[in-house]
């Protein structure tokens, strides 16, 4: 990547709740801070809560409603475009938000053959349960999980009045989990230039 624009990776940044009071948007916000020092990658945020989509899903192998094909344009050409994602969720009973799966469960091919890293937080786990459940879930959608997470344990002593992170440790592993998802977006948007992926 030389940071001139031409071989930049599009990374969708997806946060999860759309709760009223949530935290996401804090921790999303810390998230761009750390991507936008990069050279390597342009972001877009997929705020489910700011772009809704429908919760009736079609018929299986039907198109969906005209009244949902709008909401749907809000989202879809943005996650099709992007060659890496990040998804930001907190966790909802051992599991993830009811929006991101709905999310998931609207698309297919769009996560095809690309990495997802996770950003979680939550209570004494961090989250961590959440992301372990949609690894499952992406593994299903043909997508590449990220070992690497960040997680905030106990969230809410985690980030300053200015939504910064106060534990330095969190920015460690932000580079190290961006570094990895860079490396796999890269050799895959490189192997399907070669050859098209195969469902």
């Amino acid at each position: 990547m030389d940071g001139t624009g031409g071989n930049r990776l599009k990374v969708a940044v997806v946060v999860g709740s759309t709760r009223g009071g949530r935290f996401g948007p804090v921790v999303a916000g810390w998230l761009l801070g750390r991507i936008g020092l990069r050279g390597d990658m342009d972001v877009d945020l997929v705020d489910l809560a700011a772009t809704p989509l429908p919760t009736v899903l079609p018929a299986y192998g039907e198109p969906p409603a005209e009244e949902d094909v709008e909401l749907l344009a809000a989202v879809t050409p943005r996650l099709a475009a992007a060659d890496a994602f990040v998804i930001v969720t907190p966790e909802y009973n051992h599991s993830f938000p009811a929006p991101l799966k709905n999310a998931l469960d609207w698309h297919h091919h769009q996560w095809h053959a690309k990495p997802v890293a996770f950003v979680s937080y939550g209570g004494i786990s961090g989250g961590l349960r959440a992301v372990e459940q949609l690894r499952v879930v992406l593994a299903e959608l043909h997508a590449v999980t990220i070992r690497n997470t960040v997680s905030f344990h106990n969230y809410g002593d985690k980030f300053d009045a200015d939504g910064r992170a106060v534990d330095p440790g969190s920015e460690v592993a932000a580079t190290a989990m961006l570094d990895q998802l860079a490396w796999w977006a890269t050799a895959l948007r490189e192997a399907k230039t070669v050859h098209p992926y195969a469902a």
